[in-house]
């Protein structure tokens, strides 16, 4: 008899578990989806704020580039007279933002008879000791020729120009970007290009700066939430390669929304493989330029958290089921017998 009704105990627990079960599995995967849209949130508001940060200190730095070399600019449109009162003019105000490694003025062609063709006169900083000058225009570098001259002439405006790779066997080769404007004389005719150059040295230096500073402040990590912050930012370039980078940190994005998105000038999420690892990526561009700033993710890091968490609603609902099965059973046992079973 005390086997039967163990059976007929353990038959009538049964369906009581299955439902259990079910429940506990619908309420472990709303769980794991709450949680893990929560993550999402979290990374994002954490990664779009590193973002944003990031693009107003390059900003005010491209922005502090801008109206420095405007000023030098003004001054060379006031000195027009002869090749040594522009020198001079250059000479005046170079030294006034270290951000730039030079400044030019590429003037038309027998702008100045006595000088001949070209002259580009060039003040740069070969090193931290000041600036320097040397001509540079030659029938070998016919600045008329370059985009950046050219566009100057059509657009008859200020631009920032594409990056490009300047090499002359010198400290000065390097990675630029040139902030331009046309300079133009009393008469209203182009006198001469200007031009800012500024290495993308300092922009991975700022990039640096930006990363050391979010993962060390404390009110921002103060719910790391198990995270590693293994991030790291990049700058961005209208076709989605990258111009500054964290050394051996560089990549191409070939996700055609993204690349849609950076032609545009707009912000956006995607999701693409960097090295072979999975990483979620946060854009958006940068005032003044056409430059994206990036902030690159391991997808790991992110969905970190969910592993513990998973395992301790797995452990809970193990818990609520060990638990049911011994009230169904006890409550059972203990249960009135049918009164038919006992004729």
């Amino acid at each position: 008899m005390e086997n039967t009704s163990n059976k007929a105990s353990r038959k009538s627990t049964l369906p009581v578990m299955l439902t259990v079960t079910v429940v506990m599995a619908v309420v472990l995967s709303v769980s794991y989806w709450i949680s893990y849209q929560a993550l999402k949130s979290e990374a994002f508001a954490r990664y779009v704020g590193i973002k944003n940060v990031a693009a107003e200190k390059i900003a005010k730095t491209i922005r502090g580039v801008e109206m420095n070399a405007q000023n030098i600019f003004d001054e060379v449109a006031n000195h027009l007279d002869t090749p040594e009162s522009v020198i001079a003019a250059m000479e005046k105000k170079a030294g006034l933002n270290l951000d730039v490694r030079g400044y030019f003025a590429a003037f038309e062609p027998n702008y100045f008879p006595e000088i001949g063709t070209w002259f580009e006169p060039y003040i740069y900083q070969p090193d931290v000791t000041g600036f320097e000058y040397k001509q540079v225009g030659s029938a070998r570098h016919n600045y008329t020729k370059s985009p950046w001259y050219i566009r100057a002439k059509e657009t008859d405006g200020m631009f920032w120009s594409d990056p490009y790779f300047y090499y002359d066997g010198t400290s000065i080769s390097g990675h630029y970007c040139t902030f331009i404007k046309p300079i133009y004389n009393a008469e209203g005719k182009l006198a001469c290009v200007c031009g800012a150059d500024m290495k993308f040295e300092w922009l991975s230096k700022e990039l640096s700066w930006v990363d050391d500073i979010s993962r060390k402040n404390n009110l921002l990590n103060s719910y790391h939430l198990l995270k590693n912050f293994d991030f790291y930012s990049v700058i961005l370039d209208r076709d989605g390669s990258c111009l500054a980078h964290p050394e051996e940190k560089a990549f191409t994005i070939s996700d055609e929304n993204a690349i849609k998105n950076l032609s545009m000038n707009q912000s956006g999420i995607v999701e693409i493989e960097v090295d072979g690892e999975a990483c979620v990526i946060y854009y958006g561009p940068i005032e003044y330029v056409d430059w994206t700033i990036a902030i690159v993710v391991p997808k790991h890091d992110i969905l970190k958290p969910l592993i513990p968490v998973f395992l301790i609603f797995l452990i809970i609902a193990v818990i609520g089921l060990i638990i049911v099965w011994q009230v169904s059973r006890r409550t059972l046992r203990e249960s009135p017998q049918n009164p038919d079973s006992e004729k």
